[in-house]
């Protein structure tokens, strides 16, 4: 990922040139192909035009959107379609979880699969989308687990609750470690809480590029 300040994309191309030339020396091949940018512009400006990125004389595809660690990461820094594809993901495996109810199998066994087949997809990396995906993007994956609710006849838990808990300890581990990067942005209070201020917004653009070997 390269931080570019005032439309200057050099300091990002020159980067890009260094890890094409450590490959080289290192007898490694970067699967042009394969490899993808997408720009995060913060501005408000209007659209600009940025000189495509070139590996071994290939030019690199630019994309508005790439999954990357099973997240969909969009240009605009929207969560509906990783939030989509989760929703059209565990909806499938709800089909699976009636037919269980259908051989009258227990509550018991039938929220252990939910737990491990459902949950799973709708929480997987929840403490990086969750916090900022829009109220129609989480109510339409609450439905999923309205929907095994009346399946399993058990209450489950809301995807908000596990979000705040696995906030929290994610938060606790950083701040239990002194080499993490996010360290300092944490305080412990006396009573046990923490305490994060919140980020300075700034006009800037991001350039991620995801590159396969």
């Amino acid at each position: 990922m390269g931080l570019i300040s005032d439309n200057d994309k050099r300091a990002y191309l020159e980067e890009i040139k260094h890890l094409e030339n450590w490959c080289q020396e290192n007898n490694l091949l970067l699967n042009v192909s394969k490899t993808k940018e997408l720009i995060v512009d913060c501005s408000k400006k209007q659209e600009r035009h940025y000189q495509p990125v070139r590996i071994s004389g290939t030019t690199v595809e630019r994309v508005d959107s790439f999954r990357y660690l099973g997240v969909h990461i969009s240009q605009d820094l929207s969560w509906s379609r990783h939030t989509n594809s989760l929703a059209k993901k565990a909806r499938q495996r709800v089909y699976h979880l009636r037919r269980l109810r259908d051989f009258r199998l227990p509550s018991k066994v039938l929220r252990n699969f939910y737990t491990c087949t459902i949950e799973s997809i709708l929480t997987g990396n929840i403490t990086v989308w969750f916090g900022n995906s829009t109220k129609q993007d989480r109510q339409a994956l609450q439905r999923v687990v309205r929907s095994a609710e009346r399946i399993t006849h058990t209450e489950l838990h809301d995807l908000q609750t596990i979000y705040y808990k696995r906030c929290q300890t994610k938060a606790r581990k950083i701040v239990k470690d002194p080499t993490h990067p996010n360290n300092r942005l944490f305080s412990l209070l006396s009573n046990g809480r923490l305490v994060c201020p919140p980020p300075r917004a700034h006009p800037a653009h991001y350039s991620l590029l995801f590159i396969s070997n």
